[in-house]
């Protein structure tokens, strides 16, 4: 049963998140209402958000970001490379390593 539970709730997960990205553009805010939704039903699940869904959430705002339209997207190279999110509601910024940590290891 608890798997059933899990399923239905990644399910809605997935079709809430795609609804905020296409209503995105018409009304940030009910996009953001249906990322707070789907986020609290992960909760109630206790269910880990897939990646692709947690980097579409800013970590310190909670707020909903799309590349491009409220937050920004680089690529740095300083001591290995990573990937920065800057957040424009807030400013703040998430940095995403592009290189495994073992890989860069081993090639030390």
């Amino acid at each position: 049963m608890n798997d059933n539970v899990r399923a239905i709730a990644k399910e809605r997960i997935h079709t809430l998140f795609t609804l905020a990205e296409q209503t995105f553009h018409e009304d940030p805010a009910v996009a953001q209402r249906y990322v707070n939704i789907a986020r609290r039903i992960a909760m109630a699940a206790k269910l880990r958000l897939p990646k692709q869904y947690r980097r579409q959430v800013c970590r310190h705002c909670k707020n909903f970001i799309l590349p491009g339209v409220n937050c920004r997207v680089r690529t740095r190279q300083h001591r290995e490379p990573h990937l920065v999110i800057t957040c424009f509601n807030c400013g703040h910024h998430t940095r995403i390593p592009l290189a495994d940590r073992k890989e860069a290891k081993t090639k030390q």
